[in-house]
């Protein structure tokens, strides 16, 4: 979640492209938080995996690089079992001040045979509240999924493995993040005031520790101090064509639990100016 104040200054910021490839040494560009382990899996490749237990506190991992814009995923293997009141997270922040941006993928704990809710959220200038929530449609504890952000000049774009979610549209005349760097985090944390069933079902420590494993992380994306060639690898000017725009209809008819442009409760003086243009 994120804020930042409207003031739309000119600034000028250097980027290079980073392009993160080899499985082997993706762990380097993090530093890390909490109780974070590495290990390797069936295949020989390289994880990281956060653990969470009532005395460790969250863990997470977090770029020693900041980014403008970029496709980012990882792939990522969640909690087996009853998860109920944690929040695994892949998601990209400006900071903590009250005026941040900030883009996310957030996976809400379930309890055991109910499916996990992965929340996509887009916050800029502080603004944010513009949840669209999933429920995932295979088991997301079993094997490992690629999740991935694409975060350009003209929308924000969410996928699971290869099929398109949601776009979040920039309109000129809101706010959108576009001018301030920012870090990439994964993190695992208590959410128990809130991740499961809008709080009712908190974490059930006797099932700790709890442990979400993410491997294969991908970034080519513009970082702050470079030059940076727009179209690289087709991220920068990526929008939806019809088939993909296929996808998030299909998405949002068979899974969506909750969009914030169908919350006229939430927003009393009027639902959001971008909620009438999409």
């Amino acid at each position: 979640m994120a804020r930042r104040s409207p003031a739309l200054l000119a600034v000028v910021v250097a980027l290079a492209i980073l392009q993160v490839a080899s499985a082997a040494s993706w762990l380097r560009e993090f530093t890390t938080d909490g109780t974070v382990r590495t290990g390797y899996d069936a295949s020989g490749q390289k994880v990281m995996m956060l653990n969470l237990d009532r005395s460790s506190g969250p863990a997470g991992f977090n770029s020693k690089e900041q980014f403008l814009y970029g496709e980012f995923s990882i792939e990522m293997k969640l909690i087996r079992g009853d998860s109920a009141g944690t929040v695994s997270c892949f998601y990209l922040s400006s900071g903590t001040d009250d005026w941040r941006d900030e883009i996310d993928m957030e996976f809400m704990g379930n309890s055991s045979g109910q499916p996990v809710v992965l929340n996509t959220n887009v916050w800029a200038n502080g603004d944010g509240k513009k949840e669209h929530q999933f429920d995932l449609w295979f088991d997301p504890s079993a094997d490992y999924h690629t999740y991935t952000i694409i975060w350009n000049p003209e929308n924000i774009l969410f996928k699971v493995d290869n099929v398109f979610i949601r776009s979040f549209k920039r309109y000129a005349d809101l706010a959108y993040p576009s001018s301030k760097p920012m870090t990439l985090h994964a993190t695992l944390w208590d959410g128990s005031y809130w991740a499961t069933e809008k709080g009712k079902v908190p974490i059930d420590w006797n099932r700790a520790p709890f442990v979400v494993s993410y491997r294969s992380f991908y970034a080519n994306a513009c970082v702050a101090g470079g030059a940076c060639h727009a179209g690289r690898d087709g991220w920068m000017g990526k929008r939806l064509n019809g088939a993909e725009w296929g996808t998030v209809r299909w998405a949002e008819r068979n899974y969506m639990r909750y969009n914030y442009c169908q919350d006229a409760w939430r927003f009393p003086q009027g639902l959001p100016a971008e909620c009438n243009r999409n």
